[in-house]
């Protein structure tokens, strides 16, 4: 990945990991208690199907660049629209959404908030990849593929690079669009309680992974010029 390791690296915030943690065991107290905790999640997908369809992919649309987890919204657009949208509704939907994401987060970084994001990104050990059009491709690669920064983070690094746009945009979607629609089947086979539905949205999740560290392993052994970390 294209990030000077020199600087030591302030460790990010772990909030995401912290939260994710808490669900589980609290889902896990709860069980051990006896609460319906199938009963708590279709209530909630209740609340946010009560939104409409308009409201959740506006959401989608804008906070993902904020540090809003993508995947609270993959995970749960298949079981609250599904019944309005059908499932490839649900799924050509996202996907739409999270282009104009992509390109929002894009813009906020390369222009709208560049100096702060800057600082931020310093603060925390980063430098900005060094970008020629000989590893522009290479170097969006490697920020997309590889594991550890956040999705709003990576966003930041490659529009503070000036990665070409439609460089970043392309590479940036495609790299995403097996993760949601695994995301949204996976979603939808827990939440309805299809664990066949699931399983398959899950083996998805599985094999993209597997094919992102193929792609990452490809392009890592690539030399890059001497400009371009």
């Amino acid at each position: 990945m294209s990030i000077d390791e020199t600087p030591p690296k302030r460790k990010l915030p772990i909030v995401p990991l912290v939260g994710l943690l808490l669900v589980v065991a609290i889902g896990g107290l709860l069980v051990i208690r006896g609460v319906d905790v199938r009963g708590l999640m279709e209530r909630g997908v209740d609340v946010i199907r009560g939104f409409g369809a308009v409201a959740f992919f506006g959401a989608m649309t804008i906070l993902p660049a904020f540090g809003v987890p993508m995947l609270f919204f993959t995970m749960t657009a298949g079981e609250a629209f599904a019944p309005e949208l059908g499932m490839a509704g649900v799924i050509v939907t996202s996907l739409a959404v999270i282009a104009v994401n992509l390109a929002l987060g894009y813009w906020v970084a390369r222009y709208a908030l560049r100096p702060l994001l800057a600082r931020l990104i310093t603060r925390y050990g980063y430098t900005v990849p060094r970008i020629t059009k000989e590893n522009a491709l290479t170097v969006t690669l490697l920020v997309r593929l590889t594991p550890g920064p956040p999705y709003a983070l990576q966003a930041c690094l490659l529009g503070l690079a000036e990665v070409p746009f439609r460089i970043y945009l392309v590479v940036s979607w495609l790299t995403m669009v097996p993760i949601t629609i695994g995301a949204v089947v996976l979603g939808k086979g827990l939440l309805a309680g299809k664990f066949g539905l699931a399983a398959t949205g899950l083996g998805l999740l599985v094999v993209a992974a597997i094919v992102v560290q193929l792609i990452r392993r490809k392009y890592a052994r690539r030399k890059l010029p001497a400009d371009g970390s």
